[in-house]
């Protein structure tokens, strides 16, 4: 029996290599979506409509469905797929607008478009612009520090680079892709000042490299902590590391509390308030610590759908762009990479897609996809493999437990605002071929009845093997 697995892999090499080029493998193997999936059970929704909700519980089916099996689900397959999807996009659950784009990740063709130009609310698909810009203007190797320096009076200041998955947690992790430790940054710091003969010493920390308010616009909220350059855990008040949770209102502060805390566990009395102090410009690095890298950071963003990772992303594009590191500075970092990228018209208010002035086309989304599958853009590959997979991973894995041709086939980015879903990503269809699409509804009153009709679309296209 030939099975799906197999179209799907000769339907990713027919794409230039599509997903296995560059980005955060080790090995030929996809360590890190690897223990995602196995961490059944454990998985939380990472998105909600604002008045949050419920993830699914995934049903059990069929890991791979033979090859027969979907050629006997398409008996009677349309010709081309606007009657494979025309009927689809008249769901009522699918809301008063809508729209659809469909490329061939290997030739860029546009296989079908409907109201594909119109700019709508993306929701979390704007992750993917965010995505993209990142990796355009930091390359995927590239990290964030966080750095402990010696000030003019001989105190030490805790400078944040703008990593929020930094962790005041133990057991962290190990290999390359594990999040920077604040307990291991404590030790290193230690160790240089024991060797300097000092065992107490006055501490700040210096937060600055970001600019502007740090609460996103849309309020104080569990889906994402204040921005801010200097935070562990994103923020998070329990020992989540992804959905919603609840949040610090002060980041800056508690990291820095925490770093005095562990500080002292290492033998280095803390003397006085730890308080707000700007590290001077030939102040000497004492110690750091790295965050992943960009590449790990984005699949990481995309596949739990993390609205803080996504803002300290764009917000990293503001500064590598030479731009005030702020929503607005950051907003237009991103709008500048993509118009780099061929891909202009969006208008973009944030990183995460949280903000309902987000504008994107349909059209602009499946593009972006096509600009990620380029052989000639392997540094845009994480945007592919970060991408949530049916039934598998990240806010994906809960669904499409009704729709098996697309199990596993299709990998994609969700979106999801009160009234608004979204759905953009990848596709192997029955002849092999890999496709970028994106759909996207505004005026939904059922998010679940929604999220099924995007699914079906999805499934469709898996099914189809339609020719334009």
């Amino acid at each position: 029996m030939r099975f799906v697995a197999v179209s799907a892999l000769a339907g990713l090499v027919a794409a230039g290599g599509a997903v296995g080029a560059a980005g955060p493998w080790e090995g030929g193997r996809r360590v890190a979506e690897r223990d995602r999936a196995a961490a059944a059970g454990a998985d939380r929704a990472a998105e909600r409509p604002e008045a949050g909700r419920a993830a699914r519980a995934p049903r059990r089916a069929p890991v791979l469905v033979g090859a027969g099996e979907r050629g006997a689900a398409r008996a009677g397959a349309p010709d081309g797929l606007a009657e494979a999807l025309g009927p689809l996009l008249k769901d009522a659950a699918l809301g008063d607008r809508h729209s659809a784009a469909v490329y061939d990740a290997a030739t860029g063709e546009r296989l079908y478009g409907s109201d594909e130009g119109t700019a709508y609310t993306p929701a979390s698909t704007v992750k993917l612009a965010t995505a993209a810009a990142a990796l355009s203007a930091l390359g995927p190797d590239h990290r964030v520090d966080t750095t402990v320096v010696a000030d003019g009076d001989g105190g030490i200041v805790l400078v944040g680079g703008g990593d929020p998955t930094l962790t005041a947690r133990d057991g962290a992790g190990a290999g390359p892709q594990r999040p920077a430790s604040l307990r291991e940054l404590a030790r290193s710091t230690a160790r240089a000042l024991k060797a300097r003969g000092k065992d107490r010493v006055a501490v700040g920390y210096d937060a600055s490299r970001y600019a502007g308010p740090a609460v996103h616009p849309i309020g104080p909220n569990e889906n994402i902590a204040p921005v801010s350059a200097l935070m562990v855990d994103e923020g998070r008040l329990d020992d989540s590391d992804r959905g919603p949770a609840e949040r610090s209102t002060d980041p800056v502060a508690d990291a820095a509390g925490k770093f005095a805390g562990l500080l002292r566990d290492e033998g280095v009395g803390v003397e006085g308030d730890v308080a707000a102090r700007r590290a001077g410009d030939r102040a000497e690095r004492l110690a750091a610590v790295s965050s992943p890298t960009v590449a790990a950071l984005v699949e990481r963003t995309l596949t739990n759908s993390d609205n803080d990772i996504a803002e300290a992303l764009a917000r990293q594009t503001a500064l590598a762009s030479g731009q005030e590191a702020s929503f607005e500075g950051a907003a237009g970092a991103v709008t500048g990479r993509l118009d780099g990228l061929g891909l202009s018209g969006a208008k973009v208010a944030d990183g995460s897609g949280l903000d309902r002035a987000d504008q994107v086309s349909a059209d602009l989304l499946a593009r972006l996809l096509v600009r990620a599958a380029d052989p000639r853009r392997p540094e845009l590959r994480p945007v592919l493999t970060g991408l949530p997979v049916a039934g598998f991973t990240g806010t994906l894995r809960g669904r499409y437990g009704d729709e098996a041709a697309g199990r596993g086939l299709v990998r994609a980015k969700t979106g999801t605002l009160t009234g608004v879903n979204t759905l953009a990503g990848t596709v192997v269809d029955a002849e092999g071929r890999v496709v970028t699409f994106a759909f996207m509804a505004s005026g939904t009153g059922d998010a679940d009845a929604a999220q099924r009709a995007l699914d079906r679309l999805a499934a469709k296209v898996a099914d189809c093997g339609c020719r334009s």
